[in-house]
């Protein structure tokens, strides 16, 4: 089996795992095939498998929401990140997430629960009809495969790093086992397990950022000691979060914060938190639209304090780490999890070798193991519900009894698999993985999240115009990738003087104009669907009671969704006045 990109370190590892590690992963393994057969004694039928019955609590949904996206993005990207740019990274969660999931929360989930679709792209087809739905459903089958190999490249380099397996033979085991309970239990097997995965990434990341900051004297000794790195970020600007041009890659501070807010404040992070199915999915199996509501907004408080586990240890190991000093220093260090040379992806293991004793490391080799995990399985189980539904329910064979549309949903799992063992490989050419994720969000969830926004404020907008809008933003964003400096690595032209995730917001901002101007061009001149067809879909023709909770207005603040949505907006404003 070839990887490109991809060596194998015959028998050395990153880093000296004893037997207690061994047990503490194996135990961790045992629990997540439990959870996986428990789940499969009650899945009945496609609904089961698929939303889970629409059956479970907004706490286990919210935690579920946040831990799906807590995988190879949150840690080993974010720690990339830290290590590379520092403080402005701290833009993905305070302007680039929490605001779109409590605009998810307050204004959208109303419409995807309500309406009771099974999938985003299936709120497409009724909003704009078959042309959309199609484009929509291809799009996101893609991307999730992708995404999905992005999660199981890292969960298998580092099993290969930290125990010492050939890669190729990790990332099968790796791939195997999420298989397991995602084929048996369907989503809710994902979903709680998501919940134990939210609980050991946080109690194995916390002790390494507390040494951590120990070792370097504390979080002004991490101040003082950070460096500049050869070509690149300053001091300065990695010590401060604004105007965050080592992040976007502008040299103008103004121009920069206008990047950060509008190509990752608005168009990518409400691209992907609004219409990302991986993430709407958690909330749509919940009980109740109140609950629905509230799985983004409960998501949202942990989701805020997570650039403290994952950030912030990639910094201290740009100080502390001999390699990702010299690397930040411009040298070239050999080995590192790939085999490759050491890149900013290895900071959190290489900080995990130096200042976690036995013990404490075989709970971080867990917890990195469950964050992978996470991301694979969220990816899966939501390839297998619009695979299935969306694709092969509305243009293979249709009407066919649940029961043929469960096996397909299990077959689509597997195959999911097997085609991210492949496109792991793809992973491997980016020294920094946050690259190739910002690039693929602007491809596919930026034009997304503009024909979705568009269509659910504004009645006028055609059917037409859905699926003309979704493709010219994203062959848009595509162009702008090649023109760029490096979003496409040697195959981009540099034409466009702007590299790294800079190039991925540009390109973002680009698909979301070119989308909302040809949307509306072409809808002055089509037909747009009667109002009464609206209902449900259309903001502006949904009755209020279609949209709230009757029973919601009963409940303490602490239970209602705006309430809890205005405190955690006021606590990330805080913390972006603090950093």
């Amino acid at each position: 089996m070839a990887f490109s990109g991809i060596t194998a370190l015959a028998s050395d590892t990153l880093i000296d795992a004893s037997p207690v590690d061994y047990l503490i992963v194996f135990i961790y393994f045992a629990f997540v095939l439990a959870i996986g057969w428990m789940a499969s004694r009650r899945v009945s039928d496609s609904l089961d498998f698929f939303l889970s019955g629409r059956s479970l609590p907004a706490w286990v949904t919210g935690l579920a929401f946040i831990s799906a996206n807590l995988g190879a993005v949150e840690i080993m990207g974010m720690s990339a990140n830290g290590a590379e740019f520092g403080l402005p990274t701290v833009h993905y969660f305070w302007i680039g997430a929490i605001p779109a999931m409590l605009f998810l929360g307050v204004v959208m989930m109303p419409f995807y629960y309500g309406s009771k679709v099974r999938s985003v792209p299936e709120f497409m087809l009724r909003r704009f009809g078959p042309g959309a739905h199609l484009v929509n459903s291809i799009s996101f089958a893609v991307a999730q495969l992708l995404i999905a190999g992005v999660n199981l490249y890292l969960l298998g380099s580092i099993v290969h790093a930290l125990l010492g397996w050939p890669l190729p033979v990790a990332l099968l085991v790796a791939a195997l086992i999420v298989l397991s309970y995602i084929t048996l239990g369907g989503l809710k097997a994902a979903i709680y397990n998501e919940v134990l995965q939210f609980f050991v990434i946080v109690a194995s990341l916390a002790p390494l950022t507390f040494i951590g900051l120990h070792k370097v004297g504390g979080w002004s000794g991490l101040m003082d000691k950070v460096a500049p790195e050869k070509g690149g970020a300053t001091v300065d600007q990695q010590l401060n979060s604004w105007p965050g041009q080592a992040l976007s890659g502008f040299d103008s501070p103004v121009v920069s914060v206008i990047g950060i807010v509008f190509g990752l404040g608005f168009v990518l992070s409400f691209g992907y938190w609004t219409t990302n199915f991986v993430e709407v999915q958690r909330a749509m199996a919940s009980d109740s639209i109140s609950s629905a509501r509230k799985t983004p907004v409960i998501g949202a408080f942990p989701k805020m304090f997570v650039p403290f586990i994952t950030i912030v240890p990639g910094m201290i190991a740009a100080v502390l780490v001999s390699e990702m000093a010299k690397l930040k220093a411009g040298g070239t260090v050999p080995g590192g999890s790939s085999g490759d040379g050491v890149t900013y992806n290895d900071a959190l293991l290489f900080l995990m070798r130096d200042v976690l004793p036995n013990g404490l490391l075989g709970l971080a080799i867990t917890g990195l193991l469950a964050a992978f995990m996470a991301g694979m399985a969220a990816n899966i189980s939501a390839f297998n519900t619009v695979f299935s539904y969306d694709l092969w329910g509305d243009y293979v064979v249709k009407g066919r009894e649940d029961g043929y549309y469960l096996r397909i949903g299990r077959y689509a799992t597997v195959a999911a698999t097997v085609v991210a063992i492949f496109t792991a490989s793809l992973a491997a050419n980016f020294s920094n993985i946050m690259t190739y994720l910002q690039t693929l969000f602007g491809f596919f969830n930026a034009p997304l999240f503009a024909t979705f926004i568009l269509g659910m404020f504004w009645k006028r907008m055609t059917s037409t115009a859905g699926w003309v809008g979704l493709v010219s933003g994203t062959l848009s964003a595509v162009a702008v990738a090649f023109l760029s400096e490096d979003a496409f690595g040697s195959a981009s032209t540099g034409v466009i003087p702007v590299s790294g995730q800079g190039a991925a917001f540009l390109a973002a901002s680009t698909a979301f104009v070119v989308d909302v101007a040809l949307s509306i061009a072409v809808s002055m001149v089509t037909q747009p669907k009667p109002a009464s067809e609206l209902v449900g879909l259309v903001y502006s023709e949904t009755p209020v009671e279609q949209r709230t909770d009757e029973h919601e207005a009963s409940y303490p603040w602490f239970r209602r969704t705006v309430p809890l949505a205005g405190l955690a907006l006021g606590m990330v404003i805080v913390l972006n006045a603090l950093f």
